[in-house]
């Protein structure tokens, strides 16, 4: 028996329509499991599906995300509130397809030893300097290729390239392309320092890797996640080997999604 569970964005609209299906799918005989579904349900935005991303990291083999928007439409939020009859009869008679997205990996190494730190992003990793400007040391895959002086660096996966990276002057890159981008946040760029000063997209086998120049404390985000990191040696960047698998009842297509999202609300 199918297990779900629903995750809600915790306003009075999230919660009751998270009643109505956890309800619907009850009378379905389908399975109420916070610790192990199959399927999880997200009810609110694209912030509620990366936070039900993050709760169910650790099985990402195992769980297919479905998002239910009940403000804006969504990148990864495709059903509307009406609709909540239609979802809730697709998951409970009919099989669906799974759709995997690439995940960002992120390794954080120290300089005394200490145990490095291990991340996966759906959208993105920043990086920022605690104090005054950004100043790193940017390898690819082992070869040194720029000291960056900036504001900060963006690392986005390609469903998270229509994020942060977008506002930044990125790509939008489709999430069949495994691969990672690199966006600078206010570059310095003058006669002494130099940075490329257009994104980079890195292929799936590419390692991206940033070392500290002078200060070696960090602002480190992932997606919503905002830690400090102190004492750092490097940031490792990569296409992560675990996917994020979305359940899919009806096509989404990208393109579309993009069109919606940025260009019009229409068709």
């Amino acid at each position: 028996m199918m297990r779900f569970s629903v995750l809600s964005k915790g306003d009075s609209t999230s919660n009751a329509l998270m009643q109505r299906i956890i309800t619907y799918l009850q009378d379905f005989e389908l399975i109420y499991d916070e610790e192990e579904p199959d399927i999880v349900i997200s009810v609110g935005g694209d912030g509620t599906l990366l936070y039900a991303f993050h709760r169910y990291s650790s099985r990402l083999d195992k769980v297919a995300f479905v998002g239910v928007h009940t403000g804006h439409l969504g990148f990864y939020a495709d059903w509307l509130p009406d609709e909540i009859e239609k979802l809730v009869i697709a998951i409970a008679k009919t099989p669906y397809q799974v759709v995997e997205y690439p995940l960002l990996e992120v390794i954080i190494r120290y300089r005394h030893g200490g145990k490095e730190t291990k991340y996966l992003g759906m959208n993105e990793s920043t990086v920022k300097s605690t104090v005054g400007t950004l100043v790193m040391d940017v390898e690819i895959r082992g070869e040194h290729f720029e000291r960056f002086r900036g504001d900060g660096l963006c690392v986005s996966t390609p469903s998270g390239s229509t994020a942060y990276n977008k506002a930044l002057g990125g790509a939008i890159i489709h999430p069949a392309i495994h691969a990672i981008q690199l966006a600078e946040m206010a570059s310095i760029n003058n006669r002494v320092f130099r940075t490329v000063g257009s994104p980079l997209i890195l292929p799936a086998h590419h390692t991206l890797m940033l070392k500290p120049v002078y200060v070696h404390d960090f602002n480190v985000t992932i997606d919503h996640l905002s830690v400090m990191h102190r004492d750092v040696k490097s940031i490792q960047f990569r296409v992560a080997d675990e996917k994020v698998r979305f359940a899919r009842f009806r096509p989404f297509p990208f393109w579309k999604r993009v069109h919606d999202s940025f260009i019009s609300d229409e068709g």
